[in-house]
């Protein structure tokens, strides 16, 4: 109901130390049509451009397995209490929010906005899926003070002793999703996320360079 859409196929998937051996997990998922002049080409993405950050719910539907690992869920009794972290909200409860969905407020961006470049960012985090939505020669420069990383992120940190740089190559830290847009549209394509409900703010910028992803 969220995306508007239907689920028509699925997938196996081996989560360790969530099943028991030899069971498995079942995952639904859907296959969208998109006329050819629609599709979204990366050609356009020049350096100038800027990043605009969809904020996330929280871990989403990446990187359980370590966070089972870092908060020992086997046996930790203390997942189901108030964590103080997580301004009093348990880490079990906050571990289970559902995902973000951004399918309404993506379809109403393209529709009045220039959108030169898209990255779901799920598995992999900032390092693994920004670089695919950017031309060769060019690189995301991420404005590391402007993101509003959510508490979970911080906590998973610390409590497993995980370097930054691992974190933002597993995570979503707080951004479900990232739009490349021209400098100039930028205010527009901002008005219209949060007028269909997302938290949207600038995130970076694009850059000459092969690194894919920076910091600053």
């Amino acid at each position: 109901v969220d995306a508007g859409c239907a689920l028509l196929g699925g997938e196996t998937a081996e989560m360790p130390g969530f099943y028991d051996v030899g069971k498995y997990d079942l995952a639904g998922f859907a296959v969208g049509v998109c006329e050819k002049d629609d599709i979204i080409s990366v050609k356009d993405i020049k350096e100038g451009d800027v990043l605009i950050g969809l904020s996330s719910t929280g871990v989403h539907s990446n990187g359980f397995s370590l966070v089972r690992k870092v908060f020992d869920v086997e046996n930790n009794t203390e997942l189901t209490q108030p964590c103080a972290a997580l301004g009093g909200v348990s880490i079990a409860q906050t571990l289970l929010t559902p995902t973000k969905l951004y399918v309404k407020s993506i379809l109403a961006l393209v529709s009045e906005i220039e959108v030169k470049g898209i990255s779901h960012i799920t598995g992999g985090g900032f390092y693994e899926n920004i670089p695919r939505s950017l031309p060769d020669g060019l690189t995301a420069k991420i404005d590391r003070s402007a993101l509003k990383i959510l508490p979970i992120f911080d906590l998973i940190a610390k409590t497993g002793n995980i370097p930054e740089r691992d974190m933002f190559n597993t995570y979503n830290m707080g951004v479900g999703m990232s739009v490349v847009v021209s400098r100039e549209d930028a205010p527009r394509a901002l008005d219209i996320l949060r007028a269909h409900g997302e938290d949207a703010y600038l995130i970076g910028e694009i850059v000459e360079g092969d690194e894919g992803v920076v910091f600053c």
